[in-house]
């Protein structure tokens, strides 16, 4: 069929109202969704049929069939999960990039969106006071913001040990020793497996899950050959921060890389006020956050730091002789695992440049007065207690036993006002409250401690 510019106003103009309606609805209605998976299935499921159907027809389609089974992720009363909400400029900049369709690889063939997603990561460099000199590579998420850090330290080891990995691969390398906090993340496990790492060696932790700087001097002793430390800014149940100064320092002594997994909590360092839980943490080697989580850009954008650009451009970095390629500048294609990708940076350039700096410290520092606020008001319900100390954004609860965590939090999703997850940390059942969302205001606030006391009573 011919293609005409006009076609795409119709689905578009009703995309938008479709959009609109569902904000509004986010921001006022319950959080969890209306229908499950068999639900939709069950309404949605059908033979591709033989002929099209009209693309604003489609887009109609569309959502009658997903809004149902939409949860409000980008609620100021969600608090599920880590997942952040969006604000106006990175959610329009967003649409721009898929009208866009830039394949933000190469610096020759997409000059816009990469020069935008260049100043975004210094301003971001400047912003976190990381090092000026480091690379900025725009992933999926914190998984493989994870991923690529740990693959630039496992460049970066191996080749101090005198193995080329890139062309011999890990069979008969030097082992590489990788240290963690016991109460680390998930993802940094998944990311070594997905490097062929295997399992990590776990140093202890105190109660809030900060490593302990001894322990890890006396692993570091244990262990010879290629070592990696991973560090922790923001723990998923207390918010905690590792001790990086101490860490770092007897990390590089033994010459260990040092990755900070940083997903949600590396934003402490954009806030004065906050800044002193990460005191240190810029003398790492490579570090990882989410932008839609804290800074809340939409899904997807995981951002990879690496403080040592040729251990980085060594682990992803090729030269195909059918790409245009400037030697004397990284491509994006040559820091990241992926050749092909929507331009991410461009929505993080939008949220930075709408708020400023003083904006986004403004913004770290009221998710943390607002999770101090929910910690006072729940900790204030008979039979709870808050087992975390709240210097972040999260906040852990539990009741008088397991079972009776496990009935107040079942009755708070079934209430469906605020969401809060259920989870298992320091060995009991707690029910975790991650304050993350921009929107989320003093009624949010309130709503979400009544809901938790009606659930408690």
């Amino acid at each position: 069929m011919a293609y005409d510019p006009n076609d795409f106003d119709e689905p578009l103009r009703r995309a938008t109202e479709h959009a609109r309606a569902w904000l509004i609805a986010e921001a006022t209605g319950p959080i969890p969704p209306r229908q499950d998976v068999e639900a939709i299935l069950a309404t949605a499921a059908e033979e591709l049929p033989d002929q099209g159907m009209d693309p604003s027809d489609v887009v109609d389609l569309l959502a009658s069939h997903v809004e149902p089974g939409l949860m409000s992720i980008g609620s100021g009363r969600f608090f599920g999960w880590v997942a952040g909400g969006t604000v106006p400029a990175g959610l329009a900049a967003d649409w721009l990039v898929s009208a866009w369709d830039q394949n933000s690889a190469l610096r020759y063939a997409t000059p816009g969106t990469v020069a935008i997603e260049e100043i975004a990561a210094g301003w971001l460099l400047d912003l976190l006071g990381l090092p000026s000199q480091a690379d900025v590579g725009f992933v999926t998420g914190g998984t493989m913001a994870n991923f690529t850090g740990l693959a630039a330290g496992r460049q970066h080891v191996l080749a101090q040990a005198g193995w080329d990995v890139n062309r011999d691969g890990l069979t008969g390398a030097p082992r590489v020793n990788v240290l963690v906090g016991e109460d680390r993340h998930a993802t940094v496990d998944l990311a070594l497996r997905y490097l062929g790492l295997g399992a990590p060696t776990p140093v202890a932790a105190d109660a809030q899950g900060r490593l302990l700087p001894n322990a890890l001097a006396d692993a570091l002793s244990a262990v010879n050959g290629p070592t990696i430390v991973a560090l922790q800014a923001g723990n998923l149940h207390s918010g905690a921060f590792d001790p990086f100064a101490e860490a770092i320092s007897i990390a590089h002594e033994h010459g260990a890389w040092v990755h900070v997994d940083g997903a949600f909590g590396l934003w402490a360092g954009a806030s004065p006020n906050l800044r002193h839980l990460v005191a240190g943490y810029e003398d790492a080697d490579s570090w990882a956050t989410d932008a839609h989580k804290t800074l809340n850009t939409p899904y997807d954008c995981g951002i990879a730091i690496v403080r040592h650009p040729e251990a980085l451009r060594a682990a992803f970095g090729t030269a195909p002789s059918y790409m245009i390629v400037d030697a004397s500048h990284p491509d994006p294609f040559s820091i990241v695992p992926e050749f092909s990708r929507r331009s991410r940076g461009v929505p993080v350039w939008a949220a930075l440049r709408s708020m400023g700096r003083g904006g986004v410290a403004g913004l770290v520092d009221g998710l943390v007065a607002h999770a101090r606020a929910m910690a006072e008001g729940i900790g204030s319900i008979p039979g709870a207690r808050i087992l975390n100390e709240v210097d972040f954004t999260q906040v852990s609860v539990a009741f008088e036993s397991d079972e009776r965590t496990r009935e107040v939090t079942a009755r708070l999703l079934a209430d469906g006002v605020a969401w809060m997850s259920g989870s298992r940390w320091q060995g009991q059942d707690v029910m975790r409250v991650s304050v993350c969302n921009w929107s989320t205001d003093d009624d949010d606030v309130a709503a979400s401690i009544d809901a938790v006391r009606r659930a408690a009573s």
